[in-house]
């Protein structure tokens, strides 16, 4: 190879897994014992395999574990010792700890993504949090989907990703797996932000015991409000013509909850009704916030759109039409590897400085060139510059003479 800075001596695919530190695999494995039944398919040996199945989009269990033999002469660099049978994949898919990966996401992402927001600090967006969810179609009803059966009677399964994202890194914080059917507040518990932060969300989290513990803990909340919610309006708030003209048509103070039902907590709130000019629709606003103009509350909401095109990525770029088990631990491991995975290439987008490449972009570069032996950083630096001169190592050009002649 080239005594050059652009080449290594390690496939592109080995630089991504070097960004998992060692330390964390180590305390995942030991702290859920996931090694230990265990003789030869190791949890690391696992979770490459996986994310070579993210990676490539791999649709079956033939192609992953053809596609490693394929790669037999560089399993040194990965870190695999052997390639895995198809019953072996399948095996430790339906076995090993699915919280393994869970664990390993959190971590990777304390690790780079741990730093949080300055409350001190007047940008919105540095303290903006949207959180929402979405389900993944299964073609089996392992996991229990959501919604009526149809005609048929054949119920198809799904999975469900509850997720915590904050507006400024464009990646998930939290994440919660579950069924379909699930409802989406059994992320309440799992949401730690901390005081003046903003959260953004849509009316399918209405909980007024939430938003009133929320709002004791000092974090401002933005929704929509529920068709069927009970209104008292308690004041009518002055609302200028430049407001107006913006498309706020009223902004009021009022009561949330029905005073007949005991049960039920009560809670004073601001409710904004919005023309958007542009969608000609108009919506309703509802927070806990009286100091910010009208028309920002708007704005904060139309911001929760981003996590929309989170999860269109995650579905987009990863293999989450077939799964390589039918299992609910499988499906839920095959789901992590692709947060890892997208976690992973956001790492990599965040330390490259010099190129504002789309995430689209980088993720098709990554996936075309992830056996090639190139610096990673380098290569998304200046593309061109970096493969005018390259050459495959010794013993790709001489498996490239061998098939020519």
């Amino acid at each position: 190879m080239d005594n050059n800075t652009f080449f290594l001596g390690q496939p592109l695919f080995t630089q991504l897994l070097k960004l998992i530190p060692d330390r964390l695999i180590r305390g995942c494995i030991n702290k859920h014992r996931c090694d230990y039944y265990y003789k030869s398919f190791k949890s690391h040996d696992h979770l490459v395999s996986m994310l070579y199945n993210s990676f490539f989009k791999c649709t079956s269990l033939r192609e992953v574990c053809t596609g490693l033999q394929a790669c037999s002469s560089r399993l040194r660099h990965l870190g695999l010792r052997n390639t895995p049978r198809r019953s072996t994949l399948s095996d430790a898919n339906r076995k090993r700890n699915a919280q393994f990966f869970a664990d390993l996401y959190q971590g990777l992402y304390q690790h780079y993504y741990k730093s949080l927001p300055d409350s001190r600090r007047k940008n919105v967006e540095s303290r903006l949090f949207i959180m929402d969810s979405t389900t993944i179609k299964l073609f089996t009803d392992v996991m229990k989907g959501a919604g009526t059966k149809p005609l048929n009677g054949k119920a198809k399964g799904g999975a469900k990703a509850h997720v915590l994202m904050k507006a400024q890194e464009d990646i998930p914080q939290v994440i919660v797996l579950s069924s379909a059917s699930t409802n989406d507040k059994t992320i309440f518990p799992q949401v730690q932000v901390p005081p003046a932060s903003i959260l953004v969300f849509d009316m399918g989290y209405n909980s007024y015991k939430q938003f009133h513990q929320w709002t004791q803990q000092k974090i401002n909340w933005v929704t929509r409000l529920s068709e069927v919610a009970w209104i008292e309006e308690l004041a009518s708030l002055f609302v200028d013509q430049k407001q107006r003209t913006a498309g706020v048509l009223a902004d009021q103070q009022v009561r949330l909850g029905r005073p007949s039902n005991k049960p039920t907590t009560k809670i004073i709130a601001r409710r904004i009704l919005y023309h958007d000019q542009q969608m000609n629709r108009t919506f309703t606003f509802i927070t806990n916030n009286f100091r910010m103009k009208a028309t920002t509350i708007a704005a904060i909401y139309q911001k929760r759109w981003q996590i929309e095109l989170l999860f269109k990525r995650i579905k987009k770029h990863y293999p989450l039409r077939y799964f390589l088990g039918d299992t609910e631990n499988a499906i839920k491991i095959q789901i992590w590897s692709a947060f890892i995975a997208d976690l992973l290439i956001k790492i990599v987008k965040d330390k490259i400085k010099k190129r504002n490449w789309s995430f689209s972009n980088i993720a098709g570069m990554i996936r075309q060139h992830l056996m090639t032996y190139i610096n990673i950083f380098v290569f998304l630096t200046n593309p061109e510059k970096a493969l005018l001169n390259y050459h495959p190592p010794e013993e790709n050009r001489q498996l490239q003479l061998n098939l020519s002649g």
